[in-house]
């Protein structure tokens, strides 16, 4: 079990040997590293450098003008200008990740030109699509604000294609509003036309019992009562039977009367919330509002932000001189070996 031990530590690589593998080996890593170094230097010049330009902004909580603005304060869900919360960024970020606002993005700005892909290709999509992976890039910050990054390498392309991604934003938005308002509207303007004709209907039945000499049953009712006790009262009978026809006819019809004059008056009521509805239907599809609170606009960028000369050169020196590191080892064991 010692024995085993001691197999185990003599096998271990201590801080030791490690500055002494450097120092024999110092002058070839030396050489090695001065050659990453201009090999990486003259490899982060050839590359063509990219300007990045950002944008920052909140969406909205309204979804609905009318709900927001035509609607008591106290039955509001919403504050229009209220910052929108996780579930309003989480939306922005769809909308900005979908393909309605890609394709657009590519149209406006004539992408497939601007990156130089061949129309004809078999493979332009796909390229179109790395192009646009690696330039741009959208997330949600810690405050839960949306930021936009856009990479180019021109630096008025680049803050001109950013800002107008907020543009592409709140236009598609709007118009996912639309798909649904538009339609709302339609059924809400059906609904309204069907009680204006079901009103229209009890008016001509209510004309018709006018046309029996029946204008207001109640009015009419309580003045032949009168006209009946005034006339018995008198001794006047041939007229109270004439008043007593009268009101015979009268109660013939009070029924039907009666009944029509209060659905008219639910059927108005009823006319009026859909007028209500109507008219904030009709504010959703003419009207919009802004879909956004823009923090920070995109400015034309003075430095590139790719390549970082510095870190390339970094990172290639430490990757040189770890894996030289690594080889004179293993070659030193090996030549122990033979």
């Amino acid at each position: 079990m010692q024995n085993q031990f001691e197999e185990i530590g003599n096998g271990l690589i201590t801080f030791k040997d490690v500055v002494a593998l450097f120092s024999r080996w110092r002058k070839q890593l030396i050489i090695l590293g001065l050659v990453s170094i201009v090999v990486s230097s003259i490899i982060s010049f050839m590359l063509t450098p990219k300007y990045q330009s950002t944008v920052v902004f909140y969406p909205t909580t309204n979804n609905s003008i009318s709900n927001a603005l035509l609607t008591d304060l106290n039955q509001r869900q919403k504050d229009p200008l209220e910052f929108g919360a996780e579930e309003e960024a989480e939306k922005a970020l769809q909308i900005l990740q979908s393909s309605k606002l890609t394709e657009r993005l590519v149209r406006n700005y004539n992408l497939m030109e601007h990156y130089k892909i061949d129309p004809k290709s078999s493979l332009r999509k796909t390229k179109l699509a790395n192009k646009i992976g690696a330039n741009f890039s959208f997330s949600r910050t810690r405050y839960l604000s949306i930021r936009v990054d856009v990479m180019d390498e021109d630096a008025q392309m680049a803050a001109k294609m950013a800002n107008g991604i907020l543009d592409l934003y709140d236009s598609i938005k709007n118009e996912i509003q639309l798909d649904v308002a538009i339609p709302a509207l339609d059924i809400v303007k059906r609904q309204m036309q069907a009680k204006e004709n079901e009103i229209n209907n009890i008016k001509s039945e209510l004309q018709k019992l006018g046309s029996e000499g029946v204008t207001n049953y109640e009015e009419q009712s309580r003045a032949l009562n009168e006209e009946i006790y005034k006339a018995r009262a008198a001794g006047k009978m041939d007229k109270v039977s004439d008043l007593i026809e009268q009101l015979k006819s009268l109660v013939q019809f009070g029924g039907q009367f009666t009944a029509l004059t209060e659905t008219l008056q639910l059927e108005l009521d009823k006319l009026s919330d859909l007028k209500a509805k109507y008219e904030r239907a009709e504010v959703d599809v003419k009207e919009t509002l802004n879909n956004k609170f823009t923090v920070s606009g995109a400015d034309v960028a003075e430095q590139r932000a790719y390549p970082v000369r510095k870190l390339i050169v970094l990172v290639s020196l430490i990757c040189t001189i770890g894996f030289s590191a690594i080889f004179f080892a293993v070659y030193e064991k090996l030549r122990k070996k033979a």
